[in-house]
């Protein structure tokens, strides 16, 4: 049975190959490529977030009595702060801004290193632990559902 951790570093995987790939359509000014990349990696990061901030981490602050203060709060603070990010790199693919995306990229990958290090070694293994192997089986089939469009 796949736990929370292993379907959501899974998916942690699939974010970090596409960004690559739109880092790398970025230098080499394959504007096409970089529009299609970033676009698929925001969009794909998206769906990510709010899997966790609308299902995952609610059921992690319900299982265990933990928000105010907790992990939880600490990975939803760490979203807002890539949301410009985000923008910074949408606005840059649409401009052919090779500089102004990469400048974001690479602020970004600092960001996300630390944050999915923490949700994959922290947070993830304690909402598998919180929800007991058939609650965390019943999310796992609810965010192959959310994230397999």
């Amino acid at each position: 049975m796949e736990s929370i951790n292993d379907y959501m570093m899974k998916d942690h995987a699939i974010c970090d190959a596409t960004f690559e790939r739109a880092a790398d359509a970025a230098r080499d000014a394959d504007w096409a490529k970089l529009q299609r990349e970033s676009s698929e990696f925001l969009a794909r990061i998206a769906r990510h977030i709010e899997l966790e901030e609308n299902r995952l981490f609610p059921a992690f602050e319900e299982g265990s009595g933990m928000s105010t203060g907790g992990p939880t709060e600490t990975m939803r603070n760490e979203h807002v702060q890539m949301q410009p990010l985000f923008a910074q790199m949408r606005e840059a693919a649409t401009a052919k801004n090779a500089a102004s995306y990469l400048e974001a990229s690479r602020t970004l990958h600092e960001i996300l290193a630390q944050h999915n290090m923490k949700e994959e070694q922290m947070m993830y293994p304690m909402l598998d632990q919180s929800l007991g192997a058939q609650g965390a089986a019943a999310m796992v089939a609810e965010c192959r559902r959310a994230l397999e469009v």
